[in-house]
């Protein structure tokens, strides 16, 4: 399969065939694209980019699992992530419309401060945006400000203006994600319920004492979704971080442990993935005000 290096704004549009109007940012209307494009290639984005699909026009992978995007969905990818397209070859004409723009664009800028909070970047498997009607023309709104900005003439207001109009455009799907985690929140329930399930498994089974203490990662590999989501999902159904409910099962679990057994502080630290008892006894004052010994101690 053909693979295709994306490091540039310009790059991408003559890939496509499209105009290339400011070197750090576009919007590419595939509608337009002039270019064949290989039925299947990969891609290997340097540059930010959102893409509202119109309909669904072939397969997309991230890593190996497929991307859940249909017509009205939003696919969004970071600089460093690598894309599997297989296009439909009944259909002759790309419907989507996308904006890109480099990482030197918002350097310096409140969004350039501010990018690692937009987590859906970093989102893969099952966990594309699906838009309502007028979710849809707010987002298309947002595009032709930035296209307005970038076909005007730099000036000392540009780059500022640019960004802005990104943010607010990124802020826009941050709402529609919360909207989203709303309407699928029985499904999201599940996917809670399952989190505690495979905290209480990892624990029972004796992991954490030959894997170490268990991540979010790794759970998040588990119900199939990538950290971030995973992350955000917990956060949002419980209103608790994933690393806070990881974080509350061990002082649980140590508190059971200091009251219900002889076993010294080291034992207790390592059966819960501690390398170290002394990582383990911060942890433990933190979260409880008092150190494992103190805990035990009768009043």
């Amino acid at each position: 399969m053909e693979i295709i290096q994306i490091d540039t704004i310009d790059q991408y549009n003559k890939l496509y065939g499209l105009k290339t109007l400011h070197p750090l940012v576009t919007i590419a209307d595939l509608s337009k694209a002039r270019q064949n494009i290989p039925l299947e290639c990969t891609i290997n984005y340097g540059v930010y980019a959102l893409f509202l699909k119109q309909v669904k026009c072939g397969d997309i992978t991230y890593g190996r699992q497929p991307y859940d995007y249909q017509e009205g969905t939003i696919t969004s990818f970071a600089p460093g992530q690598v894309v599997s397209v297989h296009r439909d070859p009944s259909i002759t004409k790309l419907d989507a419309l996308g904006l890109l723009f480099h990482p030197d664009l918002i350097r310096g800028t409140d969004l350039g401060k501010n990018i690692r909070r937009y987590s859906f970047f970093s989102y893969n498997s099952t966990e594309a945006l699906h838009l309502s009607e007028d979710e849809k023309h707010l987002f298309k709104d947002c595009l032709k400000k930035i296209e307005m900005e970038i076909s005007r003439p730099v000036d000392k207001h540009s780059k500022r203006l640019i960004s802005m109009n990104i943010e607010l455009l990124l802020d826009y799907c941050m709402r529609f994600y919360d909207r989203q985690f709303i309407t699928r929140s029985d499904a999201n329930q599940g996917i809670l319920v399952r989190f505690d399930e495979l905290l209480d498994q990892y624990f029972e089974s004796g992991l954490a004492e030959t894997e170490g203490l268990p991540t979010v990662k790794y759970f998040a590999d588990k119900v199939c979704l990538s950290p971030n989501y995973f992350g955000d999902l917990i956060k949002k159904e419980s209103g608790k971080t994933a690393q806070e409910h990881i974080q509350d099962k061990i002082i649980g679990l140590a508190k059971d442990k200091m009251l219900g057994s002889d076993k010294t502080v080291s034992q207790i630290a390592y059966e819960l993935g501690f390398q170290y008892s002394q990582h383990f006894s911060r942890l433990f004052k933190k979260l409880t005000g008092s150190t494992p010994m103190e805990y035990r101690r009768p009043n």
